[in-house]
């Protein structure tokens, strides 16, 4: 299964999961806009916070790259190397659509830490906050 459909289901899974745990909760849960730039808002200010301003030691040789104003229709954000951002990105993560459909690829999801970007991408999308 690609990974762009994968981290769809997984989303969608995700979603479901939140709107069941708010039936048995006795607070109400906030509702969040799933369109794809307020999706691509929370993705990237954790995204920042977590990997890139934390130290966080697979993302030191990177800098993030914001592009959340997008023409297309497909906010994204980039993690480009630190001394060299006008290099190829090392990571692509984009959302599009309402509810929004998200997708992330490049080298840093084929290396060692994939699973676990993917992991965070799906939490912070979902409304989860922190790292």
């Amino acid at each position: 299964m690609p990974f762009s459909t994968r981290i769809l289901a997984l989303l969608s899974l995700a979603i479901g999961g939140l709107g069941l745990s708010a039936c048995q909760s006795q607070r109400e849960a906030p509702v969040q806009n799933r369109a794809a730039l307020p999706t691509m808002e929370r993705v990237a200010l954790s995204a920042n916070a977590c990997w890139f301003k934390s130290g966080e030691a697979a993302f030191k040789p990177y800098r993030l790259a914001p592009e959340l104003n997008s023409f297309s229709g497909r906010p994204r954000i980039l993690a480009v190397p630190r001394n060299s951002p006008e290099s190829r990105p090392v990571l692509v993560v984009q959302a599009e659509g309402s509810p929004a459909r998200l997708d992330a690829f490049g080298p840093l999801m084929n290396g060692a830490d994939g699973e676990r970007i993917k992991r965070d991408i799906l939490r912070w999308a979902g409304g989860a906050k922190g790292c």
